[in-house]
């Protein structure tokens, strides 16, 4: 092939559409989790992450309910993936092996926001929310019904086996936050005078984006590390619902799914769909669906 701008126009044309393809089938689980919320400055302010009262009947003049402000922001950030392409390769059309590699690079960048999500709720347990506290911890504080704070937990860490989730998804703002700042394009360095060309003979063609994710209301989710069984699997079911909010208020919050490391898939679902555990009737049929997810390993 020869090296000229109609030639290297119509190679980055077939190089963009195997990224695109690519990028379409990646698999897609972090938009059951997460709430995707766009972004157009550097960073996002989630100062409005403390408390929404409940509705109240209307006596006498309005109470306005001022949305306590906690500061918690989340800032963009850049990512990129680049290969390169040899001149030498193109000027012998020996280009079969881009084809895949770009589509290649699609499906990696695809996935990013699946490891970026399940990654951070991994973490939860060493990195902090809106109220100062690790996500997963035990001291979240919270006011009772006399306007004293105490104190609430929404994990269970006296086990030493890999942390499951369950998790509240049904709400408008769901346990994670995923920023979008910038989705993935395709760009490429393949002109004469690039650098990569004229010093290493290479031409250069890569994907960015800028996002980032980050934790909403801690008291949608709640991990825990012990073996899991029907026992575990209902301690916190019973944990998760019968939590409250400030002032001793029912928050009404109820998980719909269980999240876990690939080993332990098939150990929930069959506590989750048999008819009979032990020879007596499963009451956690149904309860909750089940995800697994190697992004947590």
């Amino acid at each position: 092939m020869i090296v000229n701008r109609g030639n290297l126009s119509t190679l980055y044309v077939a190089f963009n559409a195997a990224f695109n393809a690519g990028l379409g089938q990646a698999p897609s689980q972090f938009q059951r989790i997460a709430t995707v919320v766009p972004s157009t400055t550097k960073s996002n302010e989630y100062g409005w992450l403390g408390k929404l009262p409940n509705v109240r009947e209307w006596i006498g003049e309005r109470v306005v309910h001022g949305l306590q402000n906690h500061g918690y922001t989340i800032k963009n950030k850049p990512y990129e993936l680049t290969v390169g392409v040899d001149k030498d390769d193109i000027e012998d059309d020996n280009l079969g092996i881009y084809s895949p590699l770009m589509q290649s690079m699609g499906e990696s960048v695809g996935a990013q926001p699946d490891q970026l999500t399940f990654e951070l709720l991994k973490n939860g347990i060493s990195t902090a929310c809106y109220d100062g506290q690790n996500f997963f911890d035990t001291d979240h504080p919270v006011l009772d019904k006399d306007g004293k704070e105490t104190v609430q937990s929404n994990v269970d860490s006296d086990g030493n086996g890999a942390y499951w989730y369950l998790l509240c998804t049904k709400r408008a703002l769901k346990p994670i936050i995923f920023q979008n700042r910038k989705p993935p394009q395709f760009v490429s360095m393949d002109t004469d005078t690039d650098e990569g060309v004229f010093n290493k003979k290479e031409f250069r063609y890569g994907a960015d984006c800028r996002r980032n994710v980050g934790f909403g209301f801690w008291q949608m989710a709640y991990a825990s590390n012990k073996p899991l069984t029907e026992e575990n699997l209902q301690a916190a079911y019973t944990a998760f619902t019968s939590r409250r909010g400030d002032h001793g208020r029912p928050l009404g919050l109820v998980p719909d799914l269980l999240v876990c490391v690939p080993n332990d898939k098939f150990k929930a679902a069959k506590i989750l769909t048999a008819n009979q555990i032990a020879g007596t009737d499963n009451v956690m049929k149904g309860v909750v669906e089940v995800m697994d997810s190697a992004w947590l390993l």
